[in-house]
């Protein structure tokens, strides 16, 4: 008798971000602290789901999906995103340079189709400055709904900064799920997300990233339980 063939696992978590954008603008840093002073705020909160962690961890865009919401009181509130994608560590453009890539399609509070397009860098430096390159995310909003190829010509919208908080992400460790057809590929899918995330970070910063103050202790504990596999 065969044996039905096993499903992929999965991985979920959600990630809650939040910052300031100003209209008009196309500098993230100037688009950040001008949102500040008028403030402008935009949030998301999203589930970010790797449906197949086998083909994620092979795949080199490491791409995931993304659902949830987009807030901004000057867009509208609190907006569904419509379709979202996740990409975690894709090479960048010179050595010891990755990105991790937000893409969002929303609409604002009258209909009006909008992109989130954001990035956060994660580079190889002196001081390595490991929590704050993963937990910073430069963003533009942009007019329509832009795919990746097509951002170059899109209408700037907004640009600013948002920021994973310390309290945020010790909220995000607790929200890891795995899904699939196997107790034990479930229980080990996290734990396997683990060593691909903290691995690539290992590879940028090295025994910097180990001893980096500015990690937050839940960080530092999955750092201390991976490095002793």
């Amino acid at each position: 008798m065969n044996r039905p063939a096993e499903g992929p696992t999965s991985v979920r978590f959600t990630e809650e971000m939040k910052g300031h954008v100003s209209f008009g603008e196309l500098d993230h840093e100037r688009g950040a602290r001008e949102g500040r002073e008028s403030n402008t705020r935009l949030t998301f909160h999203l589930t970010i789901e790797v449906g197949d962690l086998d083909r994620f961890t092979v795949d080199d865009r490491r791409e995931a999906g993304a659902r949830g919401w987009v807030g901004c009181e000057a867009l509208g509130g609190r907006l569904p995103v419509e379709r979202g994608a996740f990409n975690l560590f894709v090479e960048g453009d010179e050595p010891g340079l990755k990105r991790m890539l937000y893409r969002l399609f929303f609409r604002d509070g009258v209909g009006h189709p909008l992109t989130l397009a954001g990035f956060k860098l994660v580079r190889e430096r002196s001081g390595g400055h490991v929590w704050r390159d993963t937990s910073t995310l430069y963003v533009r909003v942009l007019r329509g709904h832009v795919e990746e190829g097509d951002e170059p010509g899109a209408e700037v919208v907004a640009s600013g900064i948002l920021r994973l908080r310390p309290l945020d992400f010790a909220r995000q460790l607790a929200t890891f799920r795995a899904s699939g057809p196997s107790p034990a590929g479930r229980i080990a899918a996290v734990g396997r997300f683990d060593a691909l995330f903290l691995g690539q970070l290992w590879r940028v910063y090295g025994r910097t990233f180990a001893g980096a103050r500015d990690v937050p202790a839940g960080v530092r504990r999955r750092i201390w339980r991976w490095t002793r596999r």
